[in-house]
């Protein structure tokens, strides 16, 4: 049995992990789309087409990476095999997506559309082993919120800290680029860079964690399997209403944030028209948000409990986020070039960030609760196909979203590589007119559907009880 509390070591191991996922989140979520479109050339529905079209072989990648290492048996146990030989090909691969050749609309699809699949599905191998250690560190309710929020801060401020970079340094307007977003030299850098840390965080992670665990503990090694009885089990592990709840539920959120992601930058730049250094001071705010939500989510969860502490953070979210576009379509928030304008939105942004941290945070805790639950009810430990299922939720919100958000940038005539104080105003407010109800829709969906989820405190004791682990 492993023990209720971990020691820091391990915290920060299992942690440090989430850097190679943050980056690479990061880098997807707020700068692929605006590359590919805006700077490379591609037309942003059909960069949006080929990140949706990446997303849809998570649907097939993901649990069959989770069924595998939860059934793998080897000195190494079940999860760091996978994770230790991802490293170099993640690696390599989120490089190469940075560094498009000049080619024209299809051919640079196909590019996009081959990398972007082969990122996703090789860093399922690391993410997907990795996160599914969780429940097997510990038992412990709150504990598993305590360490899911040090994973959290980790991804975020890796992530941040690169965007950071971005805008300190790569993006940086010049003689040349007089709008620094525009500088494609700036992301083939960050392409050499992040590809570096991602291999750097992969390994610290995996040696870290290699005798945290005892993977073996649960079951003898699976006998043979025909296909059919895999997929039976599969469907067997994954029919549960709390599940689907929590599936549906951050599902939404996660697309809700991804097309806000997928559009930050172009919102800043163009709806806002912010500097390259008020773009830099809100990315370094991303740190402040990380940090809030590891303190949070922690102690929010442990006073109202898993389920009613999403619905609180959500419900602030649903009023948070589209609060500043809302009240600027109403005629009611400053005006570009206000010298109140930018206080006001890096505080609606922090905010905002932090109840979406905080809440993933949890969300993902609640995940693990499941595991017991399902152990009673299958006789099988599924921590791997549990998080191959969070590992699609978070890659979701690039695809879905950021498809969602190339339509809505070809729906209003977006141009391409156009000075900011040359896009018609008209345009920038349709934009704005179209984002605004997807981001209330989304919201809404997430909190009906965490209403279904129903393992508390007490009913996860009572699964310890009945499998003699409590």
């Amino acid at each position: 049995m492993t023990s209720s509390f971990l020691p820091p070591r391990v915290k920060f191991a299992y942690g440090v992990g989430s850097i190679a996922y943050g980056v690479k989140e990061q880098g997807f979520a707020y700068f692929l789309l605006m590359f590919y479109s805006t700077v490379v050339g591609l037309e942003p529905a059909l960069a949006g087409t080929a990140l949706l079209i990446a997303l849809l072989t998570d649907a097939v990648s993901d649990p069959i990476v989770g069924y595998w290492s939860d059934n793998t048996r080897t000195r190494m146990g079940r999860r760091h095999p996978f994770m230790y030989a991802s490293a170099v090909p993640v690696s390599l691969c989120y490089f190469l997506i940075w560094q498009p050749p000049d080619w024209g609309d299809e051919a640079l699809f196909l590019y996009l559309l081959t990398f972007a699949i082969l990122i996703r599905t090789l860093i399922t191998f690391f993410e997907t082993p990795s996160s599914a250690l969780m429940p097997e560190l510990t038992q412990d309710y709150d504990e598993r919120t305590s360490i899911q929020a040090w994973r959290h801060f980790f991804g975020w401020f890796g992530g941040a800290l690169l965007t950071i970079l971005m805008f300190a340094v790569l993006l940086v307007p010049t003689a040349e680029y007089e709008v620094g977003t525009l500088n494609r030299e700036g992301y083939e850098t960050y392409g050499v860079i992040a590809g570096i840390a991602i291999f750097i965080a992969i390994l610290v992670s995996s040696i870290g964690t290699q005798t945290a665990v005892q993977t073996h503990q649960y079951s003898a090694p699976p006998a043979r399997k025909r296909l059919t009885q895999i997929f039976a089990e599969l469907r067997e592990t994954l029919v549960d209403s709390s599940f689907f709840a929590l599936f549906l539920s951050s599902m939404a959120g996660a697309v809700a944030t991804g097309l806000s992601a997928g559009l930050t930058f172009i919102m800043m730049s163009y709806f806002w028209q912010l500097s390259s250094l008020q773009m830099f001071m809100w990315t370094c705010m991303v740190l402040v948000a990380a940090t809030a939500g590891l303190v949070l989510a922690p102690r929010l969860a442990r006073r109202l409990g898993k389920r009613h502490a999403v619905l609180a953070l959500g419900g602030a979210a649903l009023l948070i986020q589209p609060a500043p576009v809302t009240l600027r379509l109403l005629g009611v928030f400053p005006e570009n070039g206000d010298p109140a304008l930018f206080p006001l939105l890096l505080l609606f942004s922090t905010i905002e960030l932090s109840l979406m941290i905080s809440m993933q945070v949890v969300l993902a805790s609640m995940v693990a609760d499941l595991v017991e639950s399902s152990e009673i009810r299958t006789g099988r430990r599924s921590e791997g196909v549990f998080y191959a299922a969070v590992t699609f939720i978070k890659k979701t919100n690039q695809g879905i979203g950021a498809f969602i958000a190339g339509l809505l940038l070809q729906w209003v005539g977006f141009p391409e590589g156009a000075n900011p104080a040359d896009v018609p105003l008209e345009t920038t407010r349709n934009l704005g007119a179209l984002l605004v109800p997807c981001q209330y829709v989304l919201w809404s969906i997430m909190l009906m559907a965490i209403y279904r989820y129903r393992i508390d405190k007490s009913t996860h004791e009572n699964n310890l009880r009945a499998l003699g682990r409590k």
